[in-house]
């Protein structure tokens, strides 16, 4: 419904969703989620902001990256450089020699992803240990957790 120049609609170009409405398909949260959250993205951010300033060829973040093909490795630095994160630089040689590095953004966004890391390697045992116990999600319901009641 429309009243005003404003729309009712989420979704619409005209509507922002509720910041941290993870549910809204425009929330910026669940954009960058769904754009960043691989483990490629995080591999080249991580290779790129070790050598920052200096920019790293291609093939050096091939070999830096174990088991990332070579087509997969050119759809992650292409949306990189699309959303702004990385430069891409092209020497004219034969055969051309292409450099990548971190923008300003790109480096911003290497504190959240080391952060994220840091949690990983503190908490990872722990949720190792629940998933080798058996714990499957009956068990947590049976047990009142994520059941929604809230009189346990």
């Amino acid at each position: 419904m429309e009243q005003d120049g404003t729309f009712a609609k989420l979704g619409h170009p005209g509507v922002t969703a509720r910041r941290g409405d993870l549910f809204a398909p425009d929330c910026p949260t669940r954009q960058l989620l769904d754009r960043l959250g691989t483990k490629w993205v995080s591999m080249v951010v991580k290779v790129l902001a070790e050598d920052s300033p200096r920019p790293v060829r291609f093939a050096a973040l091939r070999r830096r990256m174990p088991g990332v093909s070579q087509k997969m490795l050119s759809q992650t630095l292409r949306g990189l450089v699309a959303d702004g994160l990385v430069t891409r630089h092209v020497e004219p040689t034969v055969p051309p020699q292409v450099h990548y590095g971190l923008t300003e953004l790109g480096q911003s966004l290497e504190l959240v992803l080391a952060a994220m890391r840091d949690w990983a390697e503190t908490h990872m045992p722990t949720i190792s240990t629940h998933r080798m116990a058996g714990v499957g999600p009956e068990d947590a319901v049976a047990e009142g957790h994520g059941s929604g009641r809230t009189d346990m």
